[in-house]
């Protein structure tokens, strides 16, 4: 899984490390299911300090399957790539996990 980071100059980037290994944990299950994992960081405030400022938008792109995104806000950047993260993890369990069932159950 290729994961790629961007972020404004709004946004510190000295987390890549943290958010890399917080993006394989959550969908190390997927294994080679997907392919490239894009995380969009940005502070809709710029230097102001304001609760949910922080956005992080997720691009997963599972082989097979058209790219899931979803989008998150937070007070910082951990809150807001954990609340993007869950995001797509449901939606990759609703999306994949009938792949599953109908593979395991055909009728």
């Amino acid at each position: 899984m290729q994961i790629q980071i961007r972020h404004d100059h709004n946004v510190q980037g000295d987390k890549h490390g943290w958010i890399s290994a917080t993006v394989e944990g959550v969908l190390e299950r997927y294994g080679e299911q997907i392919t490239t994992v894009e995380v969009h960081l940005a502070d809709e405030d710029g230097p102001k300090n304001s609760a949910g400022a922080i956005r992080c938008s997720l691009e997963v792109r599972p082989a097979g399957f058209k790219p899931i995104a979803a989008t998150a806000h937070g007070d910082d950047v951990g809150m807001a790539v954990e609340a993007a993260l869950a995001k797509v993890e449901r939606i990759l369990e609703s999306q994949l996990g009938r792949v599953r069932d109908v593979h395991a159950n055909p009728l």
